[in-house]
This record gives C-alpha cells, sequence and structure tokens, in this order.
C-alpha cells in the first residue's frame, strides 16, 4: 500500500480498441489536445483523484481548485477540462453496468472534495490498489469481480465521509430528487413545471418550495438551468450546429433557443461557443458549492 502522496501513477500507453468497464488512467489521457483547449465531453463516470500540482478543474463550467488530495466526481455526460497550472491526477473510470447488483450509489459521492487524513490514505490506497489490479488483470475475465467490489468499496467509502449537513427537510429533499429524475428523462420535450408536477402527482406549490429548500431556486429556475447546461455542454464540447442543438432541446425556432441561453447564460450561443477555448465565461447556472445538493443532482 502507499502512504499519503505517494500514489503510483495511473498506467498509461495501453490503447485498447473499446474502453474497459473499470480502467484507470492518467488525466491527460482524458483529453486528445494536452493544452485542455477545449471542454471534453464525457461518455462515462469518473473519479478524478489529484495527486500533484495546484490548478483548476472546470466542471460543468464550474471552476474547482484542485491540489493533492482534491478528489472529483464526475458523471458521464458532463463536461471536464483542466486549466492553469498542470495537475497530475489518477482517474478511475466505468461503465455503469460494472456496479449492476451491487448496493452502492455513485451518485451519493459528491462533485468535489478535499481529503485530508486518515480519510485521505485509505482512499488514496484503494485507488493504487486498484490502478495496479486494472493493470495486472487487464483483460482477465476471472478478475471483473474484484475490481467491481474494489470500486464498490470506494464509492461506499466516499459516500460515508462527513459532510455540512442540508438544511432541506428530508421530504423536500426526497422532492427534489424525485424532480431531478423527472426532468432527466424529459428536459428535451417540456420545461413546463405544470407538466412534472402531474407526472409527479403534486402541485407545482410543491415543487416549487422543495426546490427553494435544497437549492434556493424556484422548480422553474431548476427545470431551464438544466436545459441551459446541456446547451453549454453541446455548444463547449461539439461541432455540433447550433439550430440542432437547439432543436435537440425542444425549440422549434433557432431565435427562441438564442434569447432561452442568452437569459440563461449571459452570452449568445454563437459567443458562448466562440470562447470555449478561452477559461469559461462565468457559470451557466446560477453558482452553487460544489458540495451542495450532492446526491442526483439536477445536472447531472
Amino acid at each position: 500500500m502507499v502512504s499519503s502522496g505517494q500514489l503510483s501513477p495511473a498506467p498509461s500507453g495501453h490503447p485498447a480498441t473499446a474502453p474497459a468497464e473499470i480502467e484507470t488512467v492518467a488525466l491527460g489521457d482524458l483529453a486528445s489536445d494536452p493544452r485542455w483547449r477545449r471542454p471534453v465531453l464525457l461518455e462515462q463516470d469518473l473519479l478524478v483523484l489529484t495527486t500533484g500540482g495546484h490548478g483548476t478543474a472546470e466542471l460543468d463550467f464550474r471552476a474547482l481548485s484542485c491540489r493533492p488530495g482534491t478528489l472529483l466526481r464526475v458523471r458521464a455526460g458532463q463536461v471536464l477540462r483542466c486549466s492553469g497550472a498542470h495537475l497530475d491526477a489518477t482517474v478511475v473510470r466505468w461503465d455503469p453496468a460494472a456496479l449492476r447488483g451491487l448496493d452502492v450509489d455513485p451518485d451519493a459521492v459528491p462533485a468535489w472534495l478535499q481529503l485530508a487524513g486518515e480519510d485521505e490514505d485509505a482512499v488514496i490506497n484503494e485507488v493504487s490498489q486498484l490502478a495496479v489490479d486494472c493493470q495486472r488483470h487487464r483483460g482477465v475475465a476471472a478478475a471483473r469481480g474484484l475490481l467491481r467490489h474494489q470500486l464498490a468499496v470506494l464509492l461506499l467509502r466516499l459516500s460515508l465521509l462527513p459532510r455540512r449537513a442540508h438544511p432541506a427537510t428530508r421530504a423536500e429533499t426526497v422532492t427534489f430528487h424525485r424532480l431531478c429524475r423527472e426532468v432527466e428523462r424529459g428536459y428535451q420535450h417540456t420545461r413546463r413545471v405544470e407538466d412534472y408536477a402531474a407526472r409527479l402527482d403534486c402541485s407545482v406549490r410543491t415543487l416549487t418550495r422543495a426546490c427553494l429548500a435544497v437549492t434556493g431556486r424556484s422548480a422553474k429556475q431548476v427545470v431551464d438551468e438544466r436545459v441551459a447546461l446541456q446547451a453549454s455542454r453541446l455548444l463547449a464540447a461539439t461541432d455540433e450546429p447550433i439550430s440542432r442543438i437547439g432543436r435537440r432541446l425542444g425549440f422549434s425556432e433557432p431565435t427562441n433557443f438564442g434569447r432561452f441561453f442568452t437569459r440563461e447564460a449571459g452570452v449568445s450561443p454563437g459567443a458562448f461557443r466562440a470562447a470555449r477555448e478561452r477559461p469559461a465565461p462565468g457559470p451557466v447556472v446560477r453558482p452553487r458549492s460544489p458540495a451542495d445538493v450532492s446526491s442526483h443532482p439536477c445536472g447531472a
């Protein structure tokens, strides 16, 4: 095992035709451009453990400071870019099927954690061992169970770390999470809170009260922010035409999409895309602490 601050580097230089179900790589392997001039739209779930250097990671356009012991939980579909000083980090990535049948919720891990003391030592040891076993048993079907359970233990440990208590009641938090799940299924088709209230068999007032308690924003703001976030991801990390992005998000006319995005982001879609090789022009959604709404956040 390895003591704090001495995590073994992730194995690299082993190209494969398709990602393994669970694997570890170096942070630099996530971006084809080593300068990270553009955000990367990620297709797998990740844990990113910083082992050296100081810098900033932009996760869905929120700047998160990183130094040794910083851990990021990145979900498939989010965009990531590391800017500023070079960071050394080990990345654990996995496909959803890797945790099927195991009693673990990856979304219980907050987006940002600064590890310290015994917690840091334990996480470093587990990530290090996982990296070693991913390399040692690469392509060995019999090792699949070992890697699955190692990942599950790591995620469970991270989900149990103490964090700031949330002021919302349990009922409000449950309602908010139910809304987020419905928004994930429906944001490309409707932005009407009334539609989500009908699907959840509750009132608009109930949804708004829950969102205000958990996030400080109304239900309508939560829904609109999710749409704006997805638009921002596609504008920044793909070359898809702006008009097509608007249609994908339920806007029949490009002008309507342009007005919506400008209202939410403060800049037009074209200006946002033009600035994508520079540091994020500002948060697309209203600022939140990385630890806020850590479980099943809208936009995950």
